[in-house]
C-alpha cells in the first residue's frame, strides 16, 4: 500500500503537470509554429513595432519589462504624450491573439484595419482610426456608460457593436485573452475563449452601423480590407503580453 509520503509527492506532481506542459509567455509551442503563428512581441525588445507619430519606438510612454509590454500612466490623455505603437506592415484575413492585463480605471484598446491616412478627430491629434477591440475597466471608466447600448465597454467593437452582457472578462489585475478573427469581410470578437460578438462588413446592417457612430465622417470607414495593427495609449497603465496572429484564407477552409 503506498504510504502518504508516496500519495502526497505523486498528487504534487500531477497538480504541477499542466502548468510545465503550458507555452512560456511570448513564446511559440511547436504546435503553434505549424499553424502558422508568429509573434508580435518576443517579452524582451519592442522590434516589429513602431510609433504613429513615426518610425522609431516612443521613446518615453511605454517600456519592456518582466517580459511585458506595458503604457506607463500619464494622466488618461488619448495618445497622450507617448502616441500609439502600431506594427510594420498591414494584415488582411487574420487570427490575433493579445493578452491584456488593466489597472483600475483604465482605457486602452487593440485596434486593427488602422488606415493613417484617416486624421484622427481632435483636431488631427489623438489615436490613429481604425477598427477597436475595447479594452476598458467598465466599472469605472466613465466610457462605458456612453455610446449606444454598451458598445464602448470591454471586447466590444468600439462604439459600434457591444460586445454580449455575460462576457467572461476577468476582475482588473488578472489577465485577459483577446482574440480578434478577419476572414474577408467577417469579423469576430473572442474574450477569454468565448465569442462575444460578429458582423459582417458588406451588409446594409453594418453601414447603418457605421453611419450612427462616431466614425461617420470618414469616408469609406470600414470598406478596406487591411490596415495596420495598433495598441493603443490613452495615459493609463495596462499590460500585454503573448501577441500572436496568424494570416488566414479569406473563406475558412471546407
Amino acid at each position: 500500500m503506498p504510504s502518504r509520503a508516496t500519495l502526497l509527492a505523486t498528487a504534487i506532481l500531477a497538480s504541477t503537470l499542466p502548468t510545465l506542459a503550458q507555452t512560456a509567455p511570448n513564446t511559440l509551442s511547436k504546435q503553434e509554429a505549424a499553424q502558422g503563428w508568429h509573434l508580435l512581441f518576443d517579452g524582451k525588445t519592442t522590434d516589429g513595432w513602431h510609433s504613429t507619430h513615426g518610425p522609431d519606438f516612443p521613446a518615453t510612454g511605454w517600456e519592456v519589462k518582466d517580459g511585458l509590454l506595458t503604457v506607463t500612466e500619464h494622466g488618461g490623455e488619448e495618445g497622450g504624450n507617448a502616441g500609439d505603437i502600431l506594427t510594420t506592415r498591414k494584415y488582411t484575413n487574420f487570427e490575433l491573439l493579445v493578452d491584456f492585463r488593466i489597472t483600475p480605471a483604465a482605457n486602452s484598446g487593440i485596434k486593427y484595419f488602422v488606415n493613417l491616412d484617416m486624421t484622427p478627430g481632435h483636431d488631427g491629434h489623438g489615436s490613429a482610426i481604425g477598427f477597436e477591440y475595447q479594452i476598458l475597466d467598465d466599472a469605472l471608466h466613465p466610457d462605458a456608460k456612453k455610446g449606444r447600448d454598451g458598445n464602448r465597454t470591454v471586447a466590444s467593437l468600439y462604439d459600434m457593436i457591444p460586445a454580449a452582457k455575460d462576457k467572461p472578462v476577468k476582475p482588473v489585475g488578472e489577465w485577459n485573452t483577446a482574440r480578434i478573427v478577419i476572414r474577408g469581410t467577417h469579423g469576430e470578437h473572442w474574450l477569454n475563449g468565448v465569442k462575444v460578438l460578429e458582423y459582417d462588413r458588406a451588409t446594409p446592417q453594418f453601414r447603418q452601423i457605421v453611419a450612427e457612430s462616431k466614425f461617420h465622417v470618414y469616408p469609406h470607414f470600414g470598406e478596406a480590407n487591411d490596415g495596420y495593427i495598433l495598441l493603443q495609449d490613452h495615459g493609463f497603465p495596462v499590460s500585454f503580453r503573448n501577441i500572436k496572429i496568424r494570416e488566414l484564407p479569406s473563406t475558412p477552409p471546407q
